[in-house]
């Protein structure tokens, strides 16, 4: 869900942590694809013929946004506020010009680590457990077993994520709910629902998420909660949107794959930077989680990962993950957010969770 511990989270809070070159030697030799250049290569197949017409697409978009902008500007009746409302809206529009060039390079670079095939994953609903009670090859990175739950805290709030009594059948496989709540100066932020579906091989697969994002407005009375968006949410096999991978089973350093796949919507994907991970083995990813956690949950066996989507290329996440708990730590390096696991219900090592 930079993201809850299941899912990459949309938005980001709180000053950087580390130096901007210490963070830079950490980031920039992980994947081309998070910070696309210059040079990445023209089009040559169909993965870069997607990117190429989201590129279309988003234009088109900031070109719409442009003349409702500027609708709303037309009924400004005072003269410098109209004028400076114009301005805004050209500047935006420049701005999301500029974005929509940074979001194909990222797109063209992703390409060139997945390949140019069309992304069309062929799943078979026999080949995915029905039954979550008793699993075939449970992920021990991704806990699916109903009741578990899990608490982080990010950077002060908190966020909750379990594991629901309740599933969901998508384009006939049976997905378990994964409840994700995240919550701001005691008021729910975030609300969502993922959808995740557990193949017998081991892989767990990401087959939708219905996102609900609230705000409170100062001098509304009550203050309540209010639905701002639902960005974010896709369906496998709605308009277009086709599941990913959340876990592999077997994950192997290097490998790059898609986790969602809704253009222009949701489109995460992921590398796995090692599978071997214990504090003390590599000083790049030893300076970005708390050393006491690192030491309690791996031994020479956690998975790292890097994580983002082009929508966003600026924004890289690192995650920690360790077998019989899933995502214990993860940190946005672009924004320095960092989210800790500090609880969860099914492991004894939950009770020795150190406090941030």
């Amino acid at each position: 869900m930079i993201s809850s511990s299941f899912e990459g989270r949309r938005t980001g809070r709180g000053a950087l942590f580390v130096g901007a070159s210490a963070v830079s030697a950490v980031v920039l030799p992980l994947a081309a694809w998070a910070l696309p250049q210059l040079s990445v290569a023209a089009d040559g197949g169909f993965c870069s013929a997607t990117a190429s017409a989201q590129h279309v697409a988003c234009r088109a978009e900031g070109r719409d946004d442009f003349f409702v902008a500027k609708a709303n500007c037309t009924n400004v009746a005072d003269a410098a506020e109209r004028d400076a409302c114009l301005q805004e809206a050209l500047a935006a529009r420049a701005e999301g010009a500029r974005s929509c060039g940074e979001q194909l390079r990222a797109r063209r670079a992703l390409c060139e680590q997945v390949g140019e095939a069309r992304y069309d994953p062929d799943l078979d609903p026999a080949d995915f457990d029905s039954d979550y009670t008793n699993l075939t090859h449970p992920n021990p990175f991704v806990p699916l077993t109903i009741g578990n739950r899990w608490e982080y805290d990010e950077d002060g709030d908190p966020v909750r994520i379990e594991i629901l009594d309740s599933t969901k059948s998508i384009e006939g496989v049976t997905c378990i709910v994964v409840r994700d709540t995240v919550f701001a100066n005691g008021s729910v932020h975030e609300d969502t629902d993922d959808w995740f579906a557990q193949a017998k091989n081991g892989d767990v697969w990401y087959f939708g998420e219905e996102v609900k994002d609230y705000e409170t407005f100062p001098g509304d009375l009550p203050q309540a909660p209010e639905l701002v968006s639902i960005d974010g949410s896709f369906k496998a096999g709605r308009d277009g949107a086709k599941p990913g991978i959340r876990f592999p089973a077997s994950p192997i350093v290097g490998q790059v794959y898609r986790q969602e796949f809704s253009p222009g919507n949701a489109e995460d994907a992921a590398e796995i930077l090692t599978t071997t991970y214990a504090f003390g083995s590599n000083p790049e990813l030893d300076q970005l989680v708390p050393q006491d956690l690192a030491e309690l949950l791996c031994s020479d066996d956690c998975v790292v990962t890097k994580e983002g989507t082009p929508i966003e290329p600026d924004v890289i996440e690192i995650k920690y993950h360790a077998p019989g708990i899933g995502t214990f730590f993860e940190v946005n390096t672009t924004t320095g957010t960092k989210v800790q696991l500090v609880d969860c219900n099914f492991d004894p090592r939950c009770a020795a969770l150190p406090v941030p």
